[in-house]
């Protein structure tokens, strides 16, 4: 089936690409809706449902490239695409609150969740540059980083319940902060028929996912692109366009705080893309099998994460284009990364 798809001609792969585009767009709105009534029903809240189900369910496609990547002795592509995608899901966000027009999106969406979301993935960002900078050392192949990152993510995750169940801080309420209620309707739906919607979006949302990879993969053949490129400029994009659907969804819908939860908690799932293709990685620790020019944006997307996280706390309510100082930002800082590295790839020896 692999080989079937990468000997599409060009013309084919352009149409399946857009075919599998459309479907995450009609599928991922879906998926936002029962997430959302999920987060009523269980009793999780927005925050917890997003990081959880929705970040989970909108990455699998994400996954399933880094770990074949790496499967197949192609590290650069393998984390370019993890480290890409968590910096252009970040820069996704401005686009929800670009479709926000009431107020900034960080103000209406005040939470101690996404906060300390936001503080988990620093964490965990800052533990692949510990890898990325530490010796060389590997167990059965695996950096000891790696476990570290599952544990830490768990860790972290449990502290976010807590946090959301006995809080020690909470936000000042303003005339546009939406907060996370129930909603009647949803606590209405049956449970299992809720999970069920949930289990087959996710799947379909897999499969698209890994079409457009492949398809994608063929595009990509055909430009000369390097892996580092392909992955942060082409299959990141691609594979986190289920979370620029299901945040926008979110915020048409009124969910707020469920679209920055989704963005965040997705970002936190995809650093542990980094950790299952260190493991599926046969070739020693990946950490340091990539260049500086991935590396590079594990320190941008540190950077987005930590002005986002100064947009939840200053809560700007209107800022330059009706949209936060931390979204215009966040737009400069990841073009500043594409500049640096497209030009950085210009002028490398060919």
């Amino acid at each position: 089936m692999t080989a079937l798809l990468e000997s599409l001609p060009l013309a084919v792969s352009l149409g399946l690409f857009a075919a599998c585009a459309l479907v995450i767009g009609v599928v991922g709105t879906r998926l936002t809706h029962v997430v959302d009534d999920l987060a009523d029903r269980t009793g999780l809240g927005e925050a917890v449902a997003g990081a959880i189900l929705l970040g989970m369910a909108t990455s699998l496609s994400g996954i399933v490239l880094s770990v074949s990547a790496a499967l197949s002795d192609q590290p650069e592509l393998a984390m370019s695409n993890a480290l890409g995608g968590i910096a252009v899901q970040t820069l996704f966000l401005t686009l929800a609150d670009l479709a926000h027009r009431r107020a900034n999106l960080e103000h209406a969406a005040a939470s101690i969740g996404n906060l300390m979301q936001g503080g988990l993935l620093i964490c965990l960002l800052a533990l692949l540059l510990v890898g990325r900078f530490s010796p060389e050392w590997t167990l059965w192949q695996v950096h000891p980083v790696t476990p570290l990152l599952f544990i830490i993510y768990l860790f972290g995750l449990r502290l976010v319940s807590r946090a959301q169940h006995n809080p020690m801080w909470q936000p000042a309420r303003t005339r546009e902060t939406r907060l996370d209620e129930p909603d009647d309707q949803a606590l209405a739906r049956s449970l299992t028929t809720l999970w069920l919607a949930f289990v087959i979006m996710a799947a379909v949302l897999g499969v698209s996912g890994w079409l457009l990879e492949r398809s994608a993969t063929v595009i990509s053949q055909r430009t000369g692109l390097s892996q580092a490129a392909v992955g942060v400029l082409m299959t990141s994009v691609v594979t986190s366009l289920p979370e620029l659907v299901t945040s926008i969804a979110a915020v048409r819908r009124g969910a707020l705080t469920l679209a920055v939860a989704g963005i965040i908690g997705g970002n936190a799932f995809d650093t542990l893309f980094a950790a299952a293709s260190d493991i599926a990685y046969r070739g020693g620790s990946i950490y340091h099998a990539v260049p500086d020019d991935v590396s590079l944006w594990v320190a941008l997307s540190l950077l987005m994460t930590g002005i986002l996280m100064l947009g939840l706390i200053r809560r700007q309510e209107q800022g330059p284009g009706r949209i936060g100082f931390e979204s215009v930002a966040i737009i400069a800082c990841y073009l500043a990364g594409v500049a640096m590295l497209v030009l950085g790839g210009s002028a490398a020896p060919a």
